[in-house]
């Protein structure tokens, strides 16, 4: 619960510098023709500043009241975060572990299999994300979808499960079904903080079907589809030819509202993982908390009480005071004639 006594005292700072101000304002019209001049009135906008200045000290006031009831943020040597349990991103892999993964066609050399293409394309992206901050759920998805390992902070262990493990043993045989990879993965994201989660599909993209995409809930916030295996030339496999399907990769990711990547030869760009995991469409205002809000008061607050007096001592009246030196010239001329008219 947000407690209310940082606006309270604000409040009651607002009132008291306002009383102040009405104080200062009594004591010093008798002296308004020497600070003004003859019009005794000052720059129209001086007429805000007691406002401004009450406002100043109340977002200053609840700025560091509202700092002193928050838990601080701690910072470590090594970088280290204790997240609460709503504070967590998220990492859903759904991985495609049909028979024709472990075909060797894959990477820059076509030596690899598309399985351990899988694996390097998810080892580059583990070492550029704040993993700390993450939890990593993987489905695996051949003949129907299973749930391998749910909200886990060990990457080791999503590392064993990429390390070639035949878990196409755990299916009956099939055909690939990786929309049943996509809606085990709806499931298990529903109940996730919105736009908390991001989706990323490895396959070959063999054996897509044309419909059936399921509906992606709001807690999955950025969707890429990575696609392995040889685009162009293909492996025979179960008494067909396999290869990599560019344009259904490219089409479910599109009809996602994510991104495609062909990760056979190139890993993901350093620009694509920033836009992923940053959520591009989320509004970085939305993501301030009390602390950055208290934080801006402090400074916004602070930062007008302290540039007011410059303001008003350079813009705050057009009368300057003191004699023109125009004025003394003519004074001077004409005590010179008088002198001689004299003489």
């Amino acid at each position: 619960m947000v407690e209310l006594w940082p606006v309270y005292v604000a409040g009651l700072a607002f009132l008291l510098t306002l009383g102040a101000e009405a104080l200062h304002a009594r004591r010093t019209r008798r002296l308004a023709r020497l600070a003004f001049g003859p019009s005794e009135r000052p720059a129209p906008w001086v007429r805000a500043v007691p406002f401004l200045r009450a406002l100043a000290a109340a977002a200053l006031v609840w700025g560091l009241a509202t700092l002193m009831t928050i838990e601080p943020k701690k910072h470590s040597a090594t970088q280290d975060l204790v997240l609460r349990e709503g504070d967590y991103k998220h990492v859903l892999l759904v991985l495609d572990v049909s028979p024709s993964m472990r075909l060797v066609d894959a990477g820059p050399s076509k030596i690899q299999s598309r399985m351990q293409r899988a694996r390097d394309v998810m080892e580059s992206f583990f070492r550029r994300v704040p993993l700390e901050q993450y939890r990593i759920t993987v489905v695996a998805v051949y003949n129907g979808a299973k749930p391998v390992v749910e909200d886990t902070t060990d990457v080791e262990v999503v590392r064993n499960i990429l390390g070639d493990l035949p878990m196409h043993y755990a299916f009956p045989p099939g055909k690939t079904k990786l929309f049943d990879g996509l809606e085990a993965a709806a499931k298990i994201a529903r109940p996730w903080n919105p736009g908390s989660t991001t989706l990323i599909l490895i396959s070959d993209g063999d054996t897509v079907p044309t419909t059936g995409m399921p509906k992606m809930p709001d807690s999955i916030g950025g969707v890429l589809m990575v696609g392995v295996g040889d685009p162009l030339t293909g492996k025979f496999i179960d008494g067909r030819q396999s290869r990599q399907d560019v344009s259904t990769l490219r089409q479910m990711a599109a009809r996602l509202g994510g991104s495609f990547h062909n990760g056979n030869e190139k890993h993901l760009s350093t620009t694509l993982i920033g836009d992923l995991t940053d959520y591009g469409g989320t509004n970085p205002l939305e993501r301030l908390t009390r602390r950055e809000y208290a934080l801006i008061a402090c400074g916004a607050g602070a930062a007008l009480l302290a540039f007011l007096p410059v303001l008003l001592h350079f813009l705050g009246t057009s009368w300057v005071p003191g004699t023109r030196r125009g004025a003394i010239r003519r004074l001077a001329t004409a005590t010179g004639m008088l002198q001689q008219r004299r003489a």
